[in-house]
């Protein structure tokens, strides 16, 4: 079965290059492209494409709007977001977070990442390019508001050892050969952390954690 994406950008030859590039790969097929924030709202309502790759700058609803109307916290179904951006702002990427996307990827990070950035949401998971997490811990720091969500019960250790994973953008796998342990266990303690945080998502995971200094460059 084909993973089915929508792309979002206002530039044709952008758009162009991300679905050669997908629809190069085997089980995935772009359904539709948008070429400006309400077109990419109206589509996605409409067509309810597994994955959504949205560009941050685009005109009329712009990438973090497009994000919080498909993803929001008040959306009751979210569809799967993943932002593609050249990283200009960096409030864009955190405003983004907060509207409930599951990866970000910069458009100079290659092929690959990208196709696994998109493989990673079809699959509940999350992909945030190395570079965009550095930058987020440093804008997320300057912005000096730790302790924006209390566990309603205290993470244990190994949990906090998969919170930090997560904040790394490692993978269920990635995790689950790092600390030894079965990936339906490490399945388990995502879902246990996201319900102690009342996370929805891993990116929100990944904001906690770097909001409460639990990793660091």
């Amino acid at each position: 079965m084909s993973i089915t994406v929508l792309l979002a950008d206002d530039e044709p030859v952008i758009r162009d290059c991300l679905r050669v590039i997908l629809e190069d790969q085997p089980g995935m097929r772009v359904v539709a492209e948008a070429g400006d924030g309400a077109e990419a709202v109206a589509l996605a309502r409409r067509l309810r494409p597994d994955v959504c790759l949205v560009d941050v700058q685009m005109p009329g609803l712009d990438g973090i709007q497009v994000t919080a109307a498909l993803a929001g916290p008040d959306v009751r179904d979210p569809l799967r977001v993943v932002v593609v951006t050249t990283f200009d702002l960096d409030a864009y990427v955190y405003g983004a977070l907060r509207g409930g996307a599951v990866g970000f990827v910069l458009k100079d990070a290659g092929p690959d990442l990208l196709v696994e950035a998109v493989r990673a949401a079809h699959a509940g998971d999350a992909l945030i390019s190395p570079q965009v997490t550095l930058r987020l811990l440093r804008h997320l720091t300057a912005e000096a508001k730790p302790k924006s969500r209390v566990p309603a019960r205290p993470l244990s250790e190994r949990e906090t050892e998969v919170v930090r994973a997560v904040a790394k953008g490692r993978t269920n796998r990635e995790i689950g050969t790092e600390l030894g342990i079965s990936l339906s266990t490490v399945k388990g303690h995502v879902a246990a952390v996201q319900a102690k945080l009342g996370a929805r998502n891993r990116v929100e995971i990944t904001a906690w954690a770097w909001e409460h200094r639990l990793v660091s460059t």
